[in-house]
């Protein structure tokens, strides 16, 4: 049955089944469909958690018909933590991966997201587009200057991500005053070709549909990628201003909130 608007809810999880559900549907994408793992993934149960889980919020995008009993109804997620918890929370996510001073530095209210992901029945239609009008609400609501994440790419072999990882820093590379860089000991280069070697159609089917997302809103890439072999991801860092997002795109993103 094909979904539709009234199909789904958008919403932060609410209670230990919702966490739980997100939890199940990030194995079920993480581990199980793209190979990573972590020293609190829960394999026996299939629940892909970590440290941070306690400090975020999750939204998550509920499927009515499907059972919440059996934590089969959530069918989207995205964690999001505030700039005012990550000092309890013991820093940010991506602070293992990127120096984010650029970004502290400015003293706009920040957002940190991670763990997006979309259950494979649900890509390419209308998931994402309540993902991203809800990850908007939040935004407008919390008065958000600046969003952060890391966005990844499937395997290790940079190489093979030249064209990709080398249109993103000749096209979109971070204006200096937010332009984080993956830490000196994790720094791999994302320039590996020079600007006339790359085959910008190939690079940009190459590149997943949520990063080109931030791309469309004006979002800026940071310096280096970092490669997670725990994860089996190639990472980058996306960094999206709110104050640039040009209006066409931003009533979109917001979906009407005010």
């Amino acid at each position: 049955m094909t979904p539709t608007d009234t199909t789904f809810d958008i919403r932060l999880a609410e209670t230990e089944q919702d966490l739980l559900a997100a939890q199940r549907l990030r194995y079920a994408v993480f581990v199980e469909e793209l190979g990573g793992d972590g020293p609190l993934v829960d394999h026996e149960n299939r629940f892909e958690r970590d440290r941070f889980d306690p400090h975020y919020d999750h939204l998550i995008l509920v499927d009515r018909r499907r059972d919440a009993a059996a934590l089969d109804h959530v069918v989207g997620v995205y964690r999001l933590m505030p700039g005012d918890r990550a000092e309890a929370a013991g820093g940010f996510y991506c602070a293992g991966e990127y120096d984010l001073a650029p970004l502290v530095e400015t003293g706009r209210s920040l957002l940190e997201l991670g763990r997006s992901c979309v259950h494979p029945e649900y890509r390419g239609g209308l998931a994402l587009h309540h993902l991203w009008n809800g990850l908007g609400r939040y935004v407008v609501q919390r008065d958000i200057g600046i969003l952060f994440g890391v966005a990844s790419f499937h395997g290790t072999d940079v190489q093979a991500l030249a064209q990709p990882l080398s249109f993103l820093h000749h096209s979109h590379l971070a204006p200096p005053e937010l332009r984080v860089r993956a830490l000196p000991e994790h720094f791999t280069a994302m320039n590996i070709l020079p600007l006339d070697q790359i085959d910008r159609p190939a690079a940009v089917r190459a590149i997943p549909a949520l990063i080109k997302g931030y791309l469309r809103l004006g979002g800026y890439v940071g310096e280096g990628a970092f490669v997670d072999a725990s994860f089996n991801t190639t990472d980058i860092c996306l960094v999206m201003d709110t104050d640039r997002i040009p209006e066409r795109q931003r009533a979109l993103y917001a979906g009407g909130a005010g």
